[in-house]
C-alpha cells in the first residue's frame, strides 16, 4: 500500500489556507488603496495611509502604547510564569492541579467576564489605567508561560540539577547555569505568546484603557465606530505583520537552537 499523500489532501490543505488567510490578505490589499475609504478592490494603490498612520499623533502614540504594555506584560509573565512552572513541575506543591487550573482559568473565562472583574477589582485597589492594563495582560499572557515551561521542564532531566548541587552548586546557582538556558526556547515561546495576547488583545482594553492612553486594536475599534479610512487597513497589516516577523524569528531560532545541539551532539 502506497503511504505517498493523496492529491486531494494537498488540495484540501491549500483550500483551508487560502480560507483562513484570505480575509488579512484582503485587508494588506485594502491598507495600499488611494481611495478615501474601505473598499475592494480598491480604486487605486499608494502609500498615503501608512504615511498618515505614521504622522498621526494619534495612532503612533497608541502603537507605541501597545509595544511598551505588550513587553513590559511579557517580561512579568514571563519571570512569574517561569518561577510558577518550575515550582510545579519540580516541587511538591500541594494542590499543585488546582493551582495549575486558576493559572490557565484565562484562557478558558470568556474575555467580557474577565474584562468586568478586572475593572471593578482594579478600580477598588486604585491602579492606574497603565499599571491596570500591564497587571492584566499579565494575567493574560501567564498561562502560555507556564504550559510551554512546563512542557520544557519535562523535558529536562533532574538529575542535572542534582549533580549539579553535588558539586556545591546552590539550587539557585544550578537553575540558572543549568536548567534556565535548557529550558530557553520554552522561556521565550511563551514571552512571545504573551506579548501577541497582550498585542492583540481589544476587549479588557476597552474597559481599562481612557483617553490618555489607548492601545492601537482599542483605537482601531474606536475609528471604525466613526470612519472607515484604510487606515484601519494600515494599522491591521502592521499589527499582523508585527506578529508575523515575532513568531518567525522565534521559529528561526529555536530551528537554529536545534541545529546547534545536534551539531554538538554528533
Amino acid at each position: 500500500m502506497s503511504t505517498a499523500p493523496k492529491w486531494w489532501l494537498y488540495v484540501l490543505g491549500a483550500f483551508v489556507g487560502i480560507f483562513l488567510i484570505a480575509p488579512s490578505i484582503i485587508i494588506v490589499v485594502m491598507s495600499f488603496s488611494a481611495g478615501k475609504l474601505l473598499s475592494f478592490p480598491p480604486p487605486g494603490f499608494g502609500l498615503e495611509w501608512y504615511a498618515y498612520f505614521f504622522s498621526s499623533e494619534q495612532w503612533l502614540g497608541s502603537a507605541l502604547n501597545s509595544l511598551q504594555i505588550g513587553a513590559v506584560s511579557a517580561l512579568i509573565a514571563s519571570v512569574l510564569g517561569t518561577l510558577a512552572a518550575y515550582a510545579l513541575v519540580r516541587g511538591r506543591v500541594w494542590g499543585g492541579s488546582a493551582i495549575k487550573a486558576i493559572i490557565i482559568s484565562p484562557m478558558i473565562a470568556p474575555l467580557v467576564v474577565t474584562a468586568i472583574g478586572m475593572y471593578f477589582a482594579y478600580q477598588s485597589y486604585g491602579l492606574s489605567s497603565y499599571s491596570g492594563l500591564v497587571a492584566a495582560h499579565t494575567v493574560m499572557g501567564l498561562p502560555f508561560v507556564v504550559i510551554t515551561v512546563a512542557a520544557s521542564l519535562h523535558g529536562v532531566d533532574p538529575d542535572l540539577e542534582r549533580a549539579a548541587q553535588n558539586l556545591g552548586a546552590t539550587p539557585l546557582r544550578g537553575f540558572i547555569r543549568i536548567t534556565l538556558p535548557l529550558i530557553m526556547p520554552g522561556v521565550m515561546v511563551g514571552a512571545l505568546f504573551a506579548f501577541i495576547t497582550s498585542w492583540d488583545e481589544v476587549v479588557i482594553a476597552l474597559f481599562l484603557t481612557t483617553p490618555a492612553l489607548r492601545t492601537l486594536p482599542v483605537t482601531m475599534w474606536q475609528q471604525a465606530n466613526f470612519t472607515m479610512d484604510p487606515t484601519i487597513a494600515a494599522a491591521a497589516s502592521l499589527l499582523t505583520a508585527v506578529t508575523l516577523i515575532l513568531l518567525l524569528a522565534v521559529l528561526t531560532g529555536r530551528r537554529l537552537s536545534v541545529m546547534a545541539s545536534d551539531r554538538a551532539a554528533s
